[in-house]
């Protein structure tokens, strides 16, 4: 028995809004804990930046490796496919810094010395 016109247009509404929710839930990202370095980063940490993905990542990568290091997140604007807009949600997860800079450690506390201990009571 074929299916009613209508009855298959419900099941294609259906199917078609389950995909669109599957996709939308699955484009969120969890921002990185601490910004990207972005003379640094290989093309997988950079795709931890929410609203870089593989294309955009390798792009960077590319425009690092033609025209060296990158001085400011701005010099972003010069790959095509980034504006204003976009760079602007996503600059708090990036940063610049020397090639080859090392993180720097956090500090560790000050060393204290142990009290001198307490004469007992009497």
């Amino acid at each position: 028995m074929p299916l009613q016109p209508h009855v298959l247009r419900a099941i294609v509404s259906l199917c078609s809004m389950f995909f669109l929710f599957a996709a939308a839930s699955s484009a969120k990202k969890k921002p990185p804990a601490q910004p990207i370095n972005i003379n640094t980063a290989n093309s997988e940490e950079l795709q931890l930046v929410p609203g870089i993905g593989p294309v955009t990542a390798g792009k960077i990568v590319q425009m690092r490796k033609s025209y060296g290091a990158f001085k400011s997140v701005d010099d972003l604007l010069a790959i095509r496919g980034f504006g204003e807009k976009r760079l602007d949600k996503m600059r708090k997860y990036l940063t610049v810094g020397r090639v080859g800079a090392k993180p720097v450690p956090p500090a560790a506390p000050p060393a204290t010395k142990p009290l001198p201990a307490a004469d007992p009571p009497l």
